[in-house]
């Protein structure tokens, strides 16, 4: 349907172009084996100004998995086929991920290990959020009990604001 709604919104008199900049589900587009290519396409060939901000928020499976995400395999597939889309239909168009540091479960091995990725794919990243505890998120009960609460397992919460400085700086730093 969605595809559909979006080639109805092309053929719209005096609509020029309909362009998606974020809040696309990545993880749910390769779930979706029957439909996933498809959109794709659709999305690459017409829906993308040339860049595409997608939230994978961190790197570290243990973190993601904190913050119920999918890990960083299903965004390292999901970028490989973004990349081998844009090149199959002749288009330069690039990933913008959105990154959160300090959530809880990230310590500075995390952190690195974040930084290290985003050097080695030579991503810069626009957004980079830290983490800010907000009222009646799952993530916030960590914050405060720093305990999973579906575990009742221990986890590392970094709430020196030395720590959390060096872990945001950690993901927001220029590659030259």
């Amino acid at each position: 349907r969605y595809i559909k709604l979006l080639k109805e919104l092309r053929e719209l008199p005096k609509v020029k172009k309909v362009f998606i900049r974020s809040g696309l589900r990545f993880d749910c587009m390769l779930a979706d084996k029957r439909f996933g290519q498809e959109f794709l396409k659709e999305l690459c060939s017409h829906h993308v100004s040339g860049q595409l901000k997608v939230a994978p928020e961190h790197i570290s499976d243990k973190v993601l998995k904190l913050m119920g995400k999918p890990g960083e395999k299903v965004y390292n597939e999901f970028s490989q086929k973004y990349k081998e889309m844009n090149v199959r239909i002749n288009k330069e168009q690039y990933l913008v991920p959105y990154l959160i540091s300090g959530h809880p479960g990230s310590d500075l091995k995390e952190a690195v290990k974040l930084a290290e990725y985003l050097h080695k794919h030579r991503i810069n990243p626009e957004q980079v959020q830290e983490f800010y505890p907000t009222p009646g998120t799952l993530s916030t009960c960590m914050f405060y009990t720093e305990m999973d609460p579906r575990t009742g397992e221990k986890i590392y919460v970094a709430k020196d604001i030395k720590e959390k400085i060096i872990q945001f700086a950690k993901c927001n730093y220029e590659i030259t």
